[in-house]
């Protein structure tokens, strides 16, 4: 069986919201996080600005896809998130705000933030207390430490705790 390379994340945490929040207008939105479908893919190429081959994460069978909507506007994808489940937490595998909310002129702050926390709750729901690790690139390690209370626990690998996660849970889903 072929041992998949961990991908260093890169992203970045603009804001912790209550949803994901307007940069222009303030407004927040409630979202809706749901499984990545085959008919999706045509919406996150790369052609459409898109870094990862989100196809590839969907086809591997170890992993479950999600998207992030916003409630009633379930066509347009604000974000991405790929999982692992591994025996005692879940690995976060990639993690892609949509190209719109990238950048200095991103139109929503908080899409990172939404789908970690999310992540978090996957592994409650798998009983893993909410614990959950992924590989971050060198640079955005302190990053992850000061905005999601991560924990370095050697070389690129975070984990994020029980505490930890309960406090993204409660951010952004006020309930497991």
């Amino acid at each position: 069986m072929k041992k998949s390379r961990k991908i260093a994340l890169h992203f970045e945490i603009d804001k912790l919201t209550n949803s994901i929040q307007n940069t222009f207008s303030g407004d927040s939105f409630p979202t809706d996080v749901s499984r990545l479908a085959k008919t999706d893919l045509k919406l996150v190429t790369k052609k459409n600005g898109w870094a990862f081959n989100w196809k590839t994460e969907l086809d591997d069978n170890t992993k479950e896809v999600y998207k992030l909507t916003i409630t009633n506007n379930p066509n347009i994808i604000q974000g991405l998130l790929s999982l692992t489940i591994e025996p005692d937490h879940v690995y976060m595998d990639l993690l892609e705000s949509a190209p719109f909310n990238r950048g200095r002129n991103k139109i929503y702050e908080g899409v990172p933030g939404n789908l970690v926390a999310y992540a978090c709750k996957i592994s409650y729901q798998n009983g893993f207390d909410g614990y959950l690790s992924f590989t971050a690139k060198t640079k955005l390690i302190d990053h992850y430490i000061k905005t999601l209370d991560a924990y370095h626990f050697g070389g690129h690998l975070m984990i994020i705790n029980t505490i930890a996660a309960n406090k993204l849970i409660d951010k952004y889903f006020k309930s497991i």
